[in-house]
């Protein structure tokens, strides 16, 4: 078994791209090299527009190289949720955006010739318990309703039963890391510029915009914001947003795979898809999600899929397992468009609550019309500055409330009462070191590591990832590696090392 995302081990070998050194001027800088970033590079560069890419780490190998990549309508429970708390316009309006998104991947694979693994697939939403039934029925409605192909099931083609279903017809699936690095190698040819390697440090809202990393910057009249984390803290992003988690395998089964693609509505999540390699079909089972952070032994996460996936299916080996993280806006709704009211030169996106192919393409497509000045019908739906105190008002509260108990609690609760020495191998804990509490870890080789407790965001106390071996930020997100260097935003500065190994 690979701990790694099965789509960017299975990638084609891509050559790393040169870090930025120096200033560059561009009419657009977009900062993070995912399905938002790169749809957004290559719609600008396409139309003529002077584009630089900037990309902390690999193009591809971030949230969007370790997505489940259904390119899909279809996104659990939510259609009657939207119905509810914006009208059938809103439900309407979401819609539209997602089979937009989804219509332009598919076009794109087609006009391009991208080999990624695209096909066609049906996406079932199904409830194993019959108390869930009425949850389908108004959710089939308000799909239809919504202009949607779904249609209301009594069953699925699934080892075992279910209470009922709804079918999103022509829907889709791909090999993320190939269909990325194919955006990527176009962007290219349509005379972007891309560099890799090159964190964005800080963002200035002049005229022009300045993009700072740590061996260069970008000059440019305009910005967006498409690194998964808005990390500006003027944008208040970190406020309206909670991270999440979530955990999949792929694995090798004997027999028939199951045709489609599922998720469940009910607690735990179970997401099924297949992907082909090397002339077989893998089974994909992903789920477990929490709030990042507040996982427990994140170990039992792989193994609660494991045993699900073994409990249906003749399970012959486990061949790949990885985890990742999406934001999840208070209102439900991603927040794509202006960073702040008035401000016509920084924009971001954000938001998609685990669904990034087809939400982040749909993104990708607004934010092109914004920042070409076109008019686009559903910009004030998914505004980031939107007031919706009826629809996220409880909710922001709710989340906001946790991120206290966090500031304050975990420094009570996780005091460092253990010495550092005490660690054992593989083992990460609050520890105590030479008086001073500190981040501690243990590698397996037996040398010790530690660093600062607090999160160079807004300093909440980080915690151990038994499974990832990340320190990981329980109050926005943020994630390090057990020597202190930032994995995931929105923090830009690593933890300060308090002992080198």
């Amino acid at each position: 078994m690979k701990s790694a995302s099965v789509w960017i081990d299975t990638g084609p070998d891509q050559q790393p791209l040169p870090r930025l050194e120096g200033h560059v001027r561009a009419d657009v800088a977009v900062v993070g090299g995912g399905i938002v970033g790169l749809t957004t590079a290559l719609l600008l560069a396409e139309a003529g527009v002077d584009v630089v890419l900037l990309e902390a780490n690999r193009l591809g190998r971030g949230v969007s190289g370790h997505t489940t990549a259904k390119v899909t309508s279809q996104h659990g429970l939510i259609y009657a949720r939207l119905r509810s708390k914006f009208g059938s316009d809103g439900a309407r309006t979401y819609a539209a955006a997602n089979e937009e998104g989804l219509a332009w991947i598919a076009d794109r694979v087609e006009r391009d010739g991208i080999a990624c693994d695209f096909r066609r697939q049906p996406a079932y939403l199904y409830m194993e318990q019959q108390s869930g039934r009425e949850k389908l029925e108004r959710e089939a409605e308000a799909a239809v309703e919504a202009g949607l192909p779904a249609a209301l099931l009594e069953s699925v083609p699934l080892p075992y039963p279910v209470a009922g279903a709804v079918r999103f017809d022509d829907q889709a699936e791909l090999h993320a890391t190939r269909y990325l690095l194919g955006l990527a190698e176009r962007i290219g040819g349509a005379g972007g510029r891309m560099f890799e390697g090159s964190r964005a440090l800080a963002v200035s809202g002049g005229s022009p915009c300045t993009v700072t990393t740590a061996a260069g910057g970008v000059s440019a009249e305009r910005v967006v914001l498409a690194s998964h984390y808005p990390f500006l803290a003027r944008s208040l992003a970190f406020a309206r947003l909670h991270p999440s988690r979530s955990y999949a395998i792929a694995c090798s089964i004997a027999g028939a795979s199951p045709p489609g693609m599922y998720i469940n509505g009910e607690s735990p999540t179970r997401s099924l898809r297949t992907a082909p390699l090397e002339g077989r079909e893998l089974l994909l089972v992903g789920g477990e999600g929490h709030k990042t952070g507040e996982g427990g032994d994140t170990e039992r996460r792989y193994l609660s899929l494991e045993r699900f996936a073994r409990a249906h299916w003749q399970l012959e080996s486990v061949d790949y397992r990885w985890s990742t993280q999406d934001n999840l806006t208070v209102d439900g709704v991603p927040y794509v468009g202006r960073l702040m009211p008035r401000n016509d030169r920084l924009f971001m996106a954000t938001g998609f609550a685990k669904w990034g192919m087809t939400g982040g393409t749909a993104a990708a497509l607004l934010l092109f019309d914004l920042l070409l000045e076109r008019d686009n019908l559903s910009a004030s739906f998914f505004d980031p500055n939107r007031l919706t105190p009826l629809a996220g008002g409880p909710k922001l509260i709710e989340e906001n409330a946790r991120v206290a108990f966090h500031f304050f609690g975990d420094r009570l609760r996780k005091r460092g009462d253990r010495r550092l020495e005490d660690l054992a191998p593989g083992e990460g804990d609050i520890v105590r070191h030479r008086g001073q509490k500190v981040a501690g870890h243990r590698r397996d080789d037996g040398t010790l590591v530690a660093v600062s407790t607090r999160c160079t965001h807004l300093g909440c106390q980080v915690a151990w990832n038994t499974a990832e071996r990340s320190w990981d930020c329980p109050c926005h997100g943020s994630r390090f590696s057990p020597e202190g260097e930032v994995l995931q935003g929105p923090a830009v500065r690593d933890l300060e090392l308090r002992l080198s190994p």
